[in-house]
């Protein structure tokens, strides 16, 4: 076990080696952060420590950083998440105020975490499987041309445009209340069923076409998508990985991986914040970095977003900053 006393020295190291990116040393650490003990003493809980795995020393003589045991010692056991200021709390909510649709609240959350984090940002949008349709609306464009939209209650909205049949205002209304009343409330699957009941009935011409339509997008709904903002982040930190950063970018072009790698971080801590530092990510390009994740939405549509940056950074801060904003997205969400 670890005594209090070496936890503060790991606790000291870490916040300074973040600050300055430089390995730290006995003396400073007993005069930035007053140990109440000699560099001696510190000396020795460091070479303690490195013997653990909890630091390393990059050259000879000089000082200590943390290894990714240390990090994870220290976000296990030795951070305090702080919350975020009422002026933080009120800038979250600001930003997300005004967005028009799931569309605009993935952009604006993607782009708020990168900024308050300076990191890479990645948001999943949420996956609508449990979410139920509400509406579907079908507008004509002309006589041969209209435009079929489809409403769930995660806020979603698919539509596509759709040749037809020559039809009169009636047809339109008819066609319109049998849709809804087909699907109003009903999971896709249900949906999916039950316009398949409504094709076997006698309908106008253009029930086909619409009919058609939304069983088309229903059976085609797009795969789990992510937006990624905050990419030029990672080049400040171009000397925090171990080759270059070249492969941690590679790495976040590709959707699987990001859906996988926030999907199974969050997965760790459900409804909580979770870490994953450096030699725990499961994908080789990204064991230089580590991943705070967490999920947001409901029950009818859920997802997961998160940061990926180098392993030295602020830990408290950003676990903070993602924890406000799952929860600041989620209860948009519910709440619109």
């Amino acid at each position: 076990m670890i005594d209090d006393r070496k936890l503060d020295v790991l606790r000291a190291i870490v916040t300074d080696y973040v600050a300055s990116r430089e390995p730290v040393g006995s003396k400073a650490l007993v005069e930035r952060h007053h140990l109440d003990v000699s560099p001696a003493t510190v000396r020795n809980d460091m070479a303690a420590l490195e013997e653990e795995g909890y630091l390393t020393q990059p050259h000879t003589s000089a000082g200590r950083i943390p290894t990714d045991k240390g990090y994870r010692l220290f976000v296990d056991r030795i951070a305090q998440v702080k919350p975020l200021s009422p002026a933080e709390r009120r800038a979250v909510s600001t930003f997300l105020e005004g967005a028009v649709d799931l569309e605009d609240v993935v952009r604006r959350t993607v782009r708020l975490l990168a900024v308050i984090t300076h990191q890479v940002a990645i948001v999943q949008y949420p996956e609508s499987n449990a979410a139920r349709l509400r509406h579907v609306e079908v507008v004509t464009l002309s006589p041969e041309m209209a435009i079929v939209i489809v409403v769930n209650s995660a806020g979603t909205v698919y539509q596509r445009s759709i040749r037809v049949p020559e039809h009169s205002d009636d047809d339109l209304q008819f066609v319109r209340d049998a849709v809804n009343a087909a699907v109003d409330g009903e999971p896709p699957a249900g949906a999916i069923e039950a316009l398949n009941a409504l094709a076997e009935q006698p309908l106008p011409p253009l029930g086909s076409s619409v009919v058609a339509s939304v069983l088309d997008m229903l059976a085609t709904d797009e795969a789990p998508r992510v937006a990624v903002g905050g990419v030029p982040n990672l080049t400040r930190f171009g000397a925090e990985f171990e080759t270059t950063v070249k492969p941690v970018l590679e790495a976040l072009e590709e959707q699987m991986v990001l859906l996988r790698l926030v999907g199974e971080a969050a997965a760790d801590h459900p409804g909580d914040v979770a870490v994953r530092i450096g030699q725990e990510n499961p994908f080789a390009p990204l064991k230089t970095t580590s991943v705070v994740a967490s999920s947001y939405g409901s029950f009818e549509a859920s997802a997961n977003l998160g940061i990926v940056g180098p392993t030295r950074m602020d830990y408290p801060s950003t676990m903070a900053a993602v924890r406000a904003v799952a929860r600041y997205v989620g209860q948009f969400l519910a709440e619109g």
